[in-house]
């Protein structure tokens, strides 16, 4: 990745240690990038000082995705963040323990950015975003059941049929219009 500098994670791990020890479960280097695997409290709070603080400068959010561990680990689900600061050229991937049904806090009040990427892993995981300002279905039409990207969702879907009535209803309205003038 040309201007990714590996070399500056040493200063970034220190940094991040003396300013979140509280907030962070865990921290590790990995591929040539530091990891954080951070606690729920105090989240919003610690995303908002890495934009902000100007040991971090991380002023780019470049993904949002989750992975869902099911029979793998205790805590189903884990939200990934992928943060970039243009200023100092470094990454910085933040995980976040998700158990089912619970609820993350939302970040488009930081990264207008996460708008999307939080509703495409409400609609595929299943995982709500606490505090977003449209938390519906982006991808799959509105009737849609389930959340197709969970390891528990049927390979041969659900059996989609009754969703085809709903697709079909506005195409036969309006053919009936049309054939009675």
């Amino acid at each position: 990745m040309r201007g990714f500098k590996p070399e500056k994670n040493s200063e970034l791990l220190e940094n991040l240690q003396k300013k979140f020890s509280s907030n962070i479960k865990h921290i590790e280097e990995n591929r040539g990038m530091v990891v954080i695997h951070a606690h729920k409290e105090n989240f919003l709070k610690m995303m908002k000082s890495l934009r902000d603080n100007k040991l971090f400068q991380f002023d780019t959010l470049m993904d949002l995705t989750a992975v869902d561990y099911l029979g793998v680990k205790d805590i189903r689900f884990e939200v990934i963040y992928m943060l970039f600061s243009s200023k100092t050229l470094t990454r910085l991937r933040l995980k976040l323990s998700v158990a089912e049904n619970e609820t993350v806090p939302s970040l488009v009040n930081i990264w207008k950015g996460a708008n999307w990427p939080e509703r495409e892993v409400f609609d595929l995981m299943g995982i709500s975003f606490n505090g977003h300002p449209l938390m519906e279905r982006l991808i799959m039409p509105d009737g849609y059941i389930g959340h197709p990207l969970r390891k528990d969702f049927p390979i041969k879907g659900l059996g989609e049929d009754y969703l085809i009535q709903s697709i079909l209803l506005p195409v036969k309205k309006e053919t009936q219009k049309e054939s009675n003038p």
